[in-house]
């Protein structure tokens, strides 16, 4: 048998014929007989012959074989065999005339008696198919060949380890010779043996063997390598699951066992016709491989994206914190469209932003205040304070993962207050105690104005409610409105829906219990020059912190200051701005602070207060006294005056 590693040629080329006549086997018989012709150019191999180190049947290990092109003459094609020898011609019979003549002059008369011994032998290092046919007749390379087969196992090696064998008596294996074998008998020049001293040659000739074709499938058909229960698929390269610090990276795809059929059928007979000793499913190919490999370009385009959008980080300030949302959390959110495209979770990147909303949200949330009486107060109620645009920030956030680069920004605000360190309403605020009927307005820490008001009317239930609102907006000239009355006002603060500071030119005093039985509709009434002063000095988005302080009760009220006389016209024919409803709504409304710049006085479209019914004293029962029942509860802490805040290190009012 020949050595597996023999490196002879194995065209793929096959015929089909009858048996040969004598071989005993019946003309109706359904055995299709294999006969593989090799219809090659004629050459000498440039390689090594043993390029693995392990004989040939005897052929020589350590020689090697060069190429010389020539033209096949017509005896070869003819014939089944395959030369790696130049053959015998015009050219080859001067080189060996050369020769001869040479070796002749030498007095070389051995050399024509060793030529003459070549006419019915093979030329010195001659491998035929593998096999050593050195000095050998043509029967004695039949007989050689014939032996190979004699006995022949291929031994099958499945990619997960195992093995299997066919034999040659299961497929019907045998020889069969053409004229190849004369051919290459033929095409040598005696003397020209010299040369192949020096220059082996090699031969395959693939239709010296026939099998039984029925009888190979059947046989393949019985292979345990292919019982579709013993094959596993291959396994696609893909994106492994994220790692944390790390991001994603590529699963190699896995090899299977699932062979395909065809190809199985090709390398098999390929590997009998040469009289192979073994096939490597793996090596020949057959095994179906995974559809997507570790070198896609697509799969590395994916993998250079999700690392992209997992190690980007955005980074949301807060005043001196900062909030980092990273790739631990970006990479649960990104899913794959319709389309392929890698997207991000819209509900996932909403939860996320509301959870910023409860932490750093500010509005509507009780506020803590170091009093201008000294007491430290929690005050609940209101708009006032900061808070996140869900909407927008998600829509946003979505924007900056997608496009891949880290940001550091603020969050989309709806609405802002005047700081993120500390108290939220800063130190320019104007602080109403509804139980002293008392004002003051601080501006950057300082004590800008103070004075006594008159607030909602107690017995009518129209009580100021308490909170902290920014300032909607502010308007020279408005013109209040209610049930029987119009009444013009120089300055209007409105801060909590149709609840305002204006200036009440009307009135003859200010503080005191003038609010229990003859307050405003809800508003705060001002002395003109208090109202003129906190009207040049407030802004749009400013915080009005409202709040009941039991102790702090005044018993007499004071007389309002003189106020400018009034222009001639106090009710234009045509007034600029709508009238404006004085209210006082059952509850606080939150109301969002609208946006205005240093000067911006007039209000836009929509921003005068809505024209609300006025409350009839039945709708709402009147309140109990502040003592009983509007009071804050003052905080824990020691008394202080204005603009002392012991949990301020900057200083200023509040806290």
């Amino acid at each position: 048998m020949a050595d597996e590693s023999r490196m002879t040629e194995r065209p793929k080329e096959t015929g089909h014929g009858p048996f040969p006549s004598g071989s005993g086997e019946d003309a109706g018989s359904r055995e299709a007989v294999r006969r593989g012709v090799s219809r090659g150019k004629a050459g000498r191999k440039g390689r090594e012959s043993m390029a693995s180190g392990t004989g040939l049947a005897g052929a020589p290990a350590d020689r090697k074989e060069y190429t010389k092109e020539a033209s096949m003459p017509d005896t070869e094609k003819k014939t089944g065999a395959k030369s790696h020898k130049r053959p015998a011609g015009k050219k080859a019979g001067i080189a060996a005339a050369c020769i001869a003549a040479a070796v002749l002059a030498g007095g070389g008369g051995a050399y024509a008696y060793m030529a003459q011994q070549y006419r019915e032998a093979f030329f010195p290092n001659t491998s035929i198919n593998g096999l050593d046919a050195s000095g050998k007749t043509m029967d004695e390379v039949k007989s050689m060949i014939a032996s190979e087969i004699e006995g022949y196992t291929l031994t099958i090696e499945t990619g997960d380890g195992r093995t299997e064998q066919i034999t040659g008596s299961e497929i019907g294996l045998r020889p069969e010779f053409d004229d190849s074998l004369d051919w290459i008998l033929q095409t040598q020049n005696p003397y020209a043996w010299l040369d192949y001293q020096l220059n082996p040659a090699s031969y395959s000739i693939d239709a010296m063997v026939v099998y039984d074709e029925e009888a190979l499938d059947k046989r393949i058909a019985s292979l345990s390598c292919m019982d579709p229960s013993q094959m596993r698929p291959a396994v696609d390269a893909s994106i492994s699951e994220y790692t944390p610090g790390q991001g994603y990276r590529i699963i190699p795809e896995e090899p299977g066992t699932e062979i395909d059929g065809a190809a199985f059928k090709e390398a098999l007979e390929e590997a009998v016709r040469g009289l192979e000793s073994r096939l490597s499913l793996s090596e020949a190919g057959v095994y179906r491989e995974a559809a997507v490999r570790r070198d896609s370009p697509e799969l590395s385009e994916r993998l250079e994206a999700l690392n992209r959008y997992a190690k980007m980080e955005i980074n949301y300030q807060f005043g001196s914190r900062t909030e980092t949302l990273g790739g631990d959390r970006i990479h649960e959110w990104l899913t794959t469209d319709e389309a392929g495209n890698l997207a991000v979770n819209e509900e996932m990147a909403a939860a996320y932003v509301a959870e910023l909303a409860a932490e750093y949200n500010t509005s509507s949330k009780a506020k803590t205040i170091r009093t201008s009486s000294g007491a430290e107060l929690t005050v609940k109620g209101g708009t006032y304070g900061w808070r996140i645009n869900q909407a927008e920030e998600t829509k946003q956030l979505i924007a900056d993962i997608l496009s891949g680069e880290s940001q550091t920004r603020e969050p989309v605000y709806g609405q802002r207050a005047a700081s993120r360190d500390g108290n939220d309403y800063g130190n320019t605020y104007v602080e109403i105690n509804l139980t002293a009927q008392h004002l003051y307005m601080y501006k950057d820490g300082k004590l800008l104005v103070e004075s006594d008001f008159v607030s909602g009317n107690l017995a009518r239930g129209w009580g100021t409610p308490a909170g902290a609102y920014p300032l909607t907006y502010k308007q020279r000239n408005a013109v209040l409105k209610g049930e029987n009355y119009r009444t013009p006002v120089d300055y209007w603060m409105p801060f909590n829906g149709g609840i305002g500071m204006h200036d009440a030119k009307w009135r003859g005093a200010f503080g005191g219990s003038i609010y229990r039985t003859n307050g405003s509709h809800g508003c705060i009434n001002l002395p003109h020059s208090v109202a003129k002063t906190i009207y040049e000095n407030i802004q749009a988005g400013m915080p009005v912190i409202c709040y009941n302080l039991s102790g702090t009760e005044r018993a007499g009220s004071t007389p309002a200051p003189a106020v400018p006389a009034p222009p001639a016209e106090t009710q234009p024919a045509a007034p600029e701005q709508p009238p404006v409803t004085e209210t006082q709504p059952s509850a606080p409304a939150e109301t969002p602070a609208q946006p205005a710049g240093p000067g911006s006085e007039t209000p836009t479209p929509g921003e005068t207060a809505p024209a609300e019914t006025q409350p009839a004293p039945t709708e709402a029962p009147a309140p109990a006294p502040p003592e009983a029942g509007q009071t804050e509860t003052p905080a824990e802490g020691g008394p202080a005056g204005p603009g002392s805040d012991p949990g301020n290190t900057g200083g200023g009012p509040g806290a």
